[in-house]
């Protein structure tokens, strides 16, 4: 009978020890001075907290971390500085939200 033999691979893993990646960049309409009031103006209006529906986790100092969320995604068409377009999410939800969004733009 005859054996099978495998190949070996072709791609190697990358080792981050000797070759670093890239560091990450913002996206440069996020560090404007207009985007860091519009996120201010989110977050005091949710008082500094979650507004997932159930969750109301405290941001701030010893809190968790709050996102400004846009409700309707800049890249679907959503006004990127209008204050009715966030909500103050934790990073969990935001996750969770950011996660389903980009799967119905995906059609999945």
């Amino acid at each position: 009978m005859a054996r099978l033999t495998t190949l070996a691979p072709r791609l190697c893993a990358l080792d981050t020890r000797t070759s670093r990646p890239p560091p990450k960049q913002a996206d440069p309409e996020l560090l404007t001075a207009e985007h860091k009031a519009w996120r201010l103006e989110v977050l005091k209006r949710a008082h500094w907290r979650c507004q997932w529906p159930g969750c109301g986790a405290q941001g701030g100092r010893g809190g968790v971390r709050l996102y400004a969320d846009h409700i309707v995604e800049r890249r679907d068409g959503g006004a990127a500085l209008d204050p009715a377009n966030g909500q103050a999410l934790c990073s969990r939800h935001h996750s969770l939200k950011t996660a389903r969004a980009r799967a119905e733009r995906m059609g999945l």
